[in-house]
């Protein structure tokens, strides 16, 4: 997801164009000539007194029948017994119950016939093996499928075709298929629509459900929604998969096989990507036999469509490097007067659908064959708030460098360019690529204030990445505007090529060496490379949220610069809105979310990595503990800046315009979940080991070091020769106590979570106890000692009444931390 992860990739899967399988164009229905016996066999109902002459028959993968009520289906003999995915979707949604286009079920489904009746199971591929080996029965006898539900037979149609009555399935609660939620009511739920295609088949249903009461008393409202079913048939064959590579950010499928040899079952990981073959295999570039084709929901508002297109296109480059012209682009979608039929929750097509729900994100899953990690069917959903987040990311990032941003509201001009760059970053995911962290610490920080430099690689390697616009440039840089804005780098094409390339093979380990030798290039071109799935958290260059992290105190010092610019024109700014006291409290907070978010990547450095993903034929670490002039570099950085008051925050014409207080409890929380993440246990087991593995202290910078600047640093007042502590301090050192009492004395823990409007939220252990980390524990006990004996000293020196008792109340802390049953 662009905000978040998610969205991520759903238990089976990814999108669908490629599919050379399934053509993007309408598809016509299937009219076969139809022979029906006169009698059924074995007793059953004669298909005339069954299927009558008032049914409303399409043909399709399946024959659909409507009798009134009643839905049947005539299966095919060639359709047993084969593998179909579905995949079920709301196509209309009640206030507060889920949303237009939301998955809610996803099964791989197999129809067979048991004799008069036909089962409907549910089919898992996790795990394989060869079935020509003697265990390949074993592994079937331990993959036995569940029946999802049981019909008789009512007649045969043509070629022995069994018919059943399937309106259950789509009117009651069966687990598999259900979408409401809550108690269904069957006599108010019923079947809208029967589309039927060579490929699929496409139902929609009304149903309504009696949500749980969750200590609500008396009546509960019922919601109605209407759920679409994709039942798509599975490819045969299926395609050729690629084998995944940790050093790649792409989506993966998993099984294990029980058939190779060693001493134990092998983990076969699988890329997920689209299906995309050349149409002339001898050409260096040539157009795929089928493209992905994005269709535009016609409901989305008309001045952002170009903006969408545009979007989809900046991938094309990407797949040229791959080999393939043509291979994406987005049209706007049929309306229903030209096409009925269409639906924009048809598996078939990859839609972008603008969703009017107040969520500030973007999501871009895809759907994927779980055999082979081919993308069947992708699904950009862009909630309309959207607008709103980017916004003000825009705003608090890079005012100071465009003026237009310096007015509410902005022109569409520039809103149209940041759904471009919101549209883009959720197709990179539908193509199969992940979020890659990393990307942004690659480039040198004095690259991106280039303009030259940032017009030809951007400001970071990869759109897929969560830097978002380039607030390390300053007004003196001259960065073209738009090239503030992230667009498909560097990395995204290294990617495009690495996993959809043509690779001349037998099959999809022959390919191993060409992938190998492409993923070395990132040993020489370091901005090719992607996160590493086992750094943690710890790597100091994988942040959210920013730019130029290859020096997070640099960075953050110039963002800090526009912060203070942007501080000083923010009343101007939302005054310009005729939501002016409305704009002034939602752009103050999000100003102060941005200040802390780049401290935040400060904050990484302590206690921090470099990690680089390596295969088990490279050489060298894949983790390298940052030096130790780099982290104190940056507790020195967070004292002067992170910890200190920022008074251009202080603004009294803003604040007393906002409320009537509640300056010193916003800042606060700000900075106390800043010294939480600087405090959190894995932080503090790290400098722990890397001290004891450091074969000199001069390469490490120890725990007890580190608590003793930070200590000293809270706490710098004390040596004064005249003691005088602010309300914004004295309420940042009764943080730390609150957070030593934690470490030393355990107690419940508690998490405070930093959340990122639309991003991913980033939890911390605040006050819950050192855990494993005995020295931790002992070396805040020691700090506390030291601390009593300053402010013992100091007290007598307090230039005021709030400083005194604030210091007496500290020295009465700090002995019920020490002496907890005293």
């Amino acid at each position: 997801m662009m905000f978040s992860r998610v969205i991520t990739i759903v238990f089976l899967g990814a999108a669908m164009s490629g599919c050379s399988y399934l053509p993007f164009k309408r598809q016509p229905p299937v009219t076969p000539v139809v022979t029906t016996p006169a009698k059924s066999p074995g007793g059953l109902k004669p298909y005339s007194s069954v299927i009558g002459p008032s049914a409303r028959t399409r043909f399709g993968l399946f024959i659909t029948h409507r009798v009134g009520d009643t839905l049947y289906f005539e299966i095919p003999k060639a359709q047993l017994n084969r593998d179909m995915l579905l995949v079920g979707r709301f196509a209309r949604t009640a206030t507060d119950v889920g949303r237009t286009g939301d998955e809610f079920t996803q099964r791989v489904l197999r129809w067979e016939r048991h004799e008069n009746r036909i089962l409907l199971r549910a089919v898992s591929h996790e795990i394989t093996a060869d079935s020509a080996l003697p265990i390949y029965r074993a592994v079937v006898e331990s993959n036995y499928p569940p029946v999802v539900a049981i019909f008789p037979i009512e007649t045969f149609g043509a070629d022995s075709a069994p018919v059943i009555d399937v309106t259950r399935l789509y009117t009651t609660s069966v687990p598999e298929f259900v979408g409401a939620r809550g108690s269904l009511d069957e006599r108010r739920s019923f079947i809208e629509r029967v589309a039927p295609f060579p490929n699929n088949i496409e139902i929609e249903a009304t149903q309504t459900a009696t949500p749980e009461a969750e200590g609500r008393t008396g009546p509960i409202p019922a919601v109605s929604i209407v759920a679409h079913w994709s039942m798509i048939r599975l490819p045969e064959p299926a395609m050729r998969p690629r084998l995944f590579d940790e050093r790649v950010g792409y989506y993966s499928v998993s099984r294990t096989d029980f058939g190779l040899s060693g001493a134990r079952a092998a983990t076969l990981r699988y890329i997920a990507r689209f299906r995309l073959e050349k149409r002339d295999p001898a050409a260096a570039v040539s157009d795929p036999v089928a493209p992905i084709v994005f269709y535009i929901d016609p409901a989305t508002p008309r001045q952002w469509v170009p903006w969408i297109k545009k979007g989809v296109a900046e991938w094309s480059a990407a797949f040229v490097a791959a080999g393939f012209s043509n291979a994406i682009s987005a049209e706007v979608a049929p309306p229903l007067s030209i096409d009925p039929d269409w639906s924009p929750e048809d598996v078939r097509y990859n839609v972008i659908r603008w969703v009017p729900a107040t969520l500030e994100n973007a999501v871009g899953p895809h759907v994927h064959d779980p055999r082979s990690g081919e993308i069947l069917n992708a699904s950009i959903s862009l909630y309309h708030n959207m607008l709103n987040l980017t916004r003000n990311w825009y705003f608090t990032q890079v005012a100071p460098l465009d003026s237009r941003a310096r007015s509410l509201p902005f022109p569409d001009s520039l809103m149209g360019r940041l759904v471009q760059y919101v549209v883009s970053h959720e197709v990179g995911h539908t193509l199969g690529l992940q979020h890659n962290m990393k990307s942004s610490s690659l480039y040198p920080i004095d690259s991106i204030r280039n303009a030259g430099f940032v017009r030809k690689m951007g400001h970071t390697p990869s759109i897929m990445d969560y830097a978002r616009f380039n607030y390390v440039a300053q007004p003196e840089d001259s960065i073209p505007l738009e090239d503030l804005i992230p667009r498909v780098g560097p990395y995204d094409i290294f990617a495009i090529r690495w996993g959809y390339a043509p690779i001349s093979a037998p099959n999809p380990d022959a390919e191993r060496m060409t992938l190998g030798s492409w993923a070395r290039i990132q040993d020489s071109v370091p901005y090719l490379r992607f996160s590493s799935a086992a750094s943690d958290d710890a790597d100091a260059g994988e942040l959210r949220e920013a730019v130029g992290d290859a020096d997070p105190v640099r960075a953050t010092e110039l963002g800090l610069r526009n912060i203070r610019r942007i501080a000083t024109g923010l009343f101007a700014t939302a005054f310009t809105s005729s939501r002016g006291n409305a704009e002034l409290d939602e752009l103050y907070d999000r100003l102060l979310e941005q200040w802390r978010t780049e401290l935040g990547h400060v904050v990484g450095l302590v206690g921090g990595v470099d990690a680089q993903e390596k295969s088990n034929d490279q050489p060298g670490s894949r983790f390298t503990p940052v030096s130790r002039a780099r982290q104190k570099a940056a507790i020195n950085f967070l004292l002067a800046n992170g910890f200190a008051v920022p008074r251009f925050f202080l603004d009294e014409r803003v604040l007393r315009r906002l409320e009537p207080e509640g300056a010193v409890r916003r800042l606060g929380l700000s900075q106390a979940s800043l010294l939480a993440e600087l405090l959190s246990n894995d932080r503090l087991l790290r400098l722990t080991e890397y001290e004891a593995l450091s074969s000199s202290r001069n390469n490490s910078y120890p725990l007890s070091e580190m608590l003793s600047d930070l200590r000293r640093g809270l706490w710098s007042e004390l040596r004064e020769s005249s003691v005088s502590i602010d309300a914004f301090r004295r309420n940042l050192q009764r943080s730390f106590l609150t957070q030593a009492n934690g470490k030393i004395n355990g107690g419940v823990t508690q998490t405070l979570t930093l959340i990122i409007p639309g991003g991913e939220p980033i939890r911390r252990e605040s006050t819950g106890a050192a855990g494993p980390n005995l020295d931790a524990r002992a070396l805040l006990r020691s700090e506390l000692m030291k601390l009593d004996l300053e402010i013992a000293a100091a007290v007598g020196r307090s230039s005021d009444a709030s400083t005194r008792a604030h210091l007496v109340d500290s020295r009465a802390q700090i002995d019920r931390i020490l002496n907890p049953r005293r």
